[in-house]
């Protein structure tokens, strides 16, 4: 097990990887007091000492360096997808818990592996995206828990832009194996389709890329120009355990930006704000011709980017299982790899893992809070 925070301290972590994205990180988990960030590394340290100056974090240097020091109890893997599984073996050889960037990995063995070692290693493994436990989506959770649109029956999500080649400076990555609509974006959804309907035994799916080559719009390196690896336009039919029948499109190639989340079911229509952490959930309960929506506020205490770290910080500390686990990560990845194979087969494809149930966030649960002492204290005294 990883060397465990000191008694009544909160629980110690480092990043690895410090590209754009560690500074959302930084920025939510300074306001966990539940959490200390006693590192930063990145394979170019002048990066990561850039980062830790940003952030008043107090140590920097190579992902090596960081990985032997004993005041770090959890790994932040924001490495690229290529080297998630790379960066994920090497903390649990080192004894820490780990929480990656999404995907897990780049396939199932990669994943499994890295599952494997972490349970030989007696450590945890949690998984972006983290959206799926904020405010927003939660506040969907319970109302479909408590049988506000009755039983499921279908699920529409949609997810289409014009790409991120025309705003990311550096987005050859988005366009590489591992990645795409399916890859980069596709976890918001099929984690939080998971979360609500349950696990996936199928889905026929059919790709599409509509520009072999791109080219960079913004920043330094605009007007290079740059191949595309994956489908940029994906569509799916997915067929939950439940019996839940869901079609689902992912698409970097259409000019209009537009995204849903609606779950139809025996007594009305659930519309889930699955864009970010926070926005309300509109409900539809009528039959009736241009019967109105009711709008629920998200219920929770406003969270960002980071909160699913802090959800398995708290997890491992009471001894439960983090809500964005790893066998969660498993799931959704072998699905997404499903859809994958579902397009290079022109058919149908069997998902063999599944994913255990995950209950609601209670509405009261405060990421702002310091808990470690009163999950101290209450260990202690069990």
């Amino acid at each position: 097990m990883s060397p465990a925070a000191p008694a009544g301290g909160p629980t110690r972590v480092a990043l690895i990887g410090a590209g754009d994205i560690a500074g959302e990180y930084l920025t939510t988990l300074a306001g966990f007091p539940d959490l200390a960030v006693t590192a930063v590394a990145d394979l170019l340290p002048e990066r990561a000492r850039a980062r830790a100056e940003e952030f008043g974090v107090p140590v920097w240097g190579s992902p090596q360096e960081v990985l032997r020091r004993d005041d770090v109890d959890l790994v932040v893997n924001l490495t690229v997808p290529a080297a998630h599984t790379e960066v994920a073996l090497a903390a649990i050889e080192a004894g820490k818990h780990v929480w990656s960037e999404k995907p897990l990995a780049l396939g199932r063995e990669s994943a499994r592996a890295v599952l494997d070692a972490a349970a030989a290693r007696g450590v945890a493994v949690g998984n972006a995206p983290d959206t799926v436990l904020g405010p927003a989506i939660q506040t969907s959770h319970r109302l479909l828990a408590a049988g506000a649109v009755g039983t499921p029956q279908t699920v529409l999500t949609l997810m289409q832009g014009p790409g991120p080649d025309l705003w990311h400076p550096r987005p050859q990555f988005l366009f590489a194996k591992g990645a795409g609509p399916l890859l980069d974006i596709g976890p918001y959804y099929v984690t939080a389709l998971v979360q609500l309907l349950g696990p996936v035994v199928s889905v026929s799916a059919q790709g599409h890329t509509a520009q072999a080559v791109r080219t960079i719009a913004a920043g330094p390196d605009a007007g290079t120009r740059f191949p595309v690896e994956v489908p940029t336009h994906v569509s799916v039919v997915t067929t939950f355990a439940s019996g839940v029948v869901g079609t689902s499109v992912y698409s970097f190639d259409s000019a209009v930006r537009r995204q849903l989340f609606e779950i139809t079911g025996s007594g009305g229509v659930l519309e889930v704000p699955v864009s970010g952490f926070d926005g309300p959930t509109r409900l539809l309960t009528s039959t009736e011709r241009d019967a109105p929506w009711r709008t629920v506020p998200a219920e929770g205490v406003p969270c960002g980017r980071g909160v699913g770290v802090l959800e398995m910080a708290r997890a491992i500390r009471a001894g439960t299982r983090p809500r964005a686990g790893g066998e969660l990560a498993y799931h959704v990845l072998d699905v997404m790899l499903a859809v994958e194979e579902s397009i290079a087969r022109a058919a149908p494809v069997r998902v063999e893992s599944t994913a255990p149930a995950v209950p609601p966030i209670p509405p009261l649960w405060d990421p702002t809070t310091r808990t470690h002492d009163a999950i101290h204290d209450a260990t202690e005294q069990s």
